[in-house]
């Protein structure tokens, strides 16, 4: 019988919860007969014995698969793996500590149903200590207003959507904490939903105030991929025109001062700052014609998975 749901749950050193979150989806689904799931746990480089309980999941249930990566890559490379081995038309993504509650799974396929393409959780009672809640919700702050996606969450790893969806959003790095904001950016339709999130029942979070460091210095990533990555001339030439007027103003000032006045202009700072500031200009100009360039001759085409809403007698 073909796969409904894949449920992906990256996993680092959660050996304690991983058979008690197994046993909550199977119950979920148990009152969702019609629904067909499958679950690829991702080991990211686990130190406690996680892949050992995994590997007996996998022994005891044939929906139940496993990844091993070699060493902690990190959560977007456990799911962009994930998301290549989803077997079902719709991935949903939770944490593998518990906190996530997976009673909360059949209101996510609601509201997939109901036409959404992607579905991100809000923690909105968040069961965590205030020196994370309060760094959260200044990233979130910050990320809505630099991307113009409103969400209260864009942390949230508890999220469902279209399998497309998560194979058209590049996950490396930290981007993973972007994905509503590159779906948003491709036309998906993004949504958001309350869940209940639980105290953590083992363990200790894995994740610290760093986290969000690393997902502020990826944002500009993020905006100049989802902005600028059709047309990086665009980008660096705004940069390089921007530069030029200022250079070009403090030339003709300067210019002025020279015919007009006796004042010498040689030995001022002012003169070296709008040289270079021309010099500058030149070159992001420059950069800018090459990227066009490179990415006129090397980029693949946009493919249909990325930029078509729906086709109508077209054969896959």
């Amino acid at each position: 019988m073909p796969t409904d749901v894949t449920i992906i749950v990256p996993v680092l050193n959660e050996r304690a919860s991983i058979q008690a979150l197994a046993d909550e989806i199977d119950m979920t689904f148990a009152a969702r007969p019609d629904v067909v799931h499958d679950v690829v746990f991702v080991d990211d480089g686990s130190t406690d014995g996680s892949w050992d309980e995994i590997a007996k999941l996998c022994e005891l249930h044939e929906h139940v698969r496993g990844v091993r990566l070699r060493r902690n890559f990190g959560k977007a490379a456990a799911l962009a793996i994930g998301s290549d081995l989803a077997a079902g038309p719709i991935v949903l993504t939770m944490d593998g500590d518990l906190q996530d509650d997976p009673a909360e799974i059949p209101r996510f396929l609601d509201a997939l149903a109901n036409g959404a393409d992607l579905v991100s959780g809000w923690k909105r009672v968040r069961h965590d200590p205030l020196g994370k809640r309060l760094p959260s919700k200044v990233f979130n702050r910050i990320t809505s207003t630099v991307s113009g996606l409103d969400l209260h969450d864009h942390n949230c790893g508890f999220k469902a959507g279209r399998r497309e969806v998560f194979r058209s959003v590049p996950l490396y790095g930290e981007l993973h904490r972007y994905i509503p904001v590159m779906a948003h950016d491709l036309g998906y339709r993004v949504t958001e939903l309350e869940v209940n999130h639980r105290p953590r029942a083992h363990g200790r979070s894995k994740y610290g105030f760093e986290r969000y460091v690393r997902g502020l210095l990826d944002l500009p990533t993020v905006l100049i991929i989802t902005r600028y990555g059709r047309r990086p001339g665009h980008f660096f030439g705004g940069i390089g025109i921007l530069f030029g007027i200022i250079g070009f103003a403090i030339l003709a000032y300067l210019s002025g001062v020279w015919f007009f006045t006796e004042r010498p202009i040689g030995t001022r700072p002012l003169l070296m700052f709008g040289v270079l500031l021309e010099v500058v200009a030149v070159q992001m100009i420059s950069v800018g014609i090459l990227s066009e360039l490179i990415l006129h001759r090397t980029a693949a085409r946009p493919s249909r998975i990325e930029l078509v809403a729906e086709t109508v007698g077209v054969a896959d």
